[in-house]
């Protein structure tokens, strides 16, 4: 299996080289066991003020394993993935992973997406199912996540438990499969479409148990808009289907 990973950045210099390390250690001691016989890191960035983009292409430059998108400017997480997307399908991997800038999606679960991915289409790291969890989060911020993964499920019909989270791997006939360019969300609304999409198209979809720990540099991207914005649009793909 050929297995991209899509990093989306915006002011991450604090974090990016630090993830790519940890990216490769189990990479490096742990892709083989599960028959992955090329791991390649993707960076989306866009033109972050900060040198996020220059300094992706200097690790890029030491390690062909690393890819640079770079883009004109913030123009939305859904279309950072999108494009990240469409460059991994392009270049024929199997399975393409997200995965957050900011140390929150922890490396080490990366075997376990590989292990169900032989087995499933869409793998979910999910903080809901039993052994999940979030750490460092205030009262308001897991009340929103969770109520929205709650709103999302009770709407869609769907029974995954973690319909907002980004930690989550995709086969590529999945991604083929639901038109990633159709995908018009930003943020959360992104995350539960995608997963809605692939429901409907029938694919087979799995979560596992991770745990998400907050930043701890740089600065969270999350907003009030993104909350309103998944909100209205889990409503209209309702009305959609």
């Amino acid at each position: 299996m050929k297995f991209l990973i899509v990093i989306p950045t915006y002011n991450e210099i604090q974090n990016l080289k630090g993830l790519l390390e940890n990216v490769f250690k189990v990479v490096d001691t742990k892709a083989h066991l599960y028959d992955v016989s090329l791991v390649n890191v993707l960076v989306v960035d866009d033109n972050s003020p900060d040198g996020t983009g220059q300094l992706a292409d200097e690790l890029a430059k030491a390690d062909p394993r690393i890819n640079v998108l770079h883009r004109s400017q913030k123009n939305g997480l859904g279309k950072a993935y999108v494009a990240g997307f469409a460059w991994g399908l392009d270049r024929g991997f199997d399975a393409i992973c997200e995965m957050d800038a900011d140390f929150s999606h922890n490396p080490s679960y990366l075997p376990e997406f590989w292990r169900l991915l032989k087995e499933y289409d869409v793998v979910v790291g999910s903080r809901y199912v039993p052994g999940g969890g979030v750490r460092n989060w205030s009262m308001s911020r897991k009340v929103i996540s969770r109520g929205g993964s709650i709103y999302a499920r009770a709407i869609l019909g769907m029974s995954m438990t973690d319909m907002t989270g980004g930690y989550n791997a995709w086969r590529r006939s999945v991604l083929e499969s639901v038109d990633i360019s159709a995908l018009r969300s930003e943020g959360y609304a992104f995350q539960i479409e995608l997963k809605w999409r692939a429901w409907k198209k029938g694919f087979k979809l799995t979560e596992f148990p991770i745990l998400f720990e907050d930043r701890t540099a740089g600065k969270s991207k999350m907003s009030k808009k993104i909350v309103v914005e998944a909100m209205m649009r889990v409503a209209g793909m309702r009305i959609s289907s």
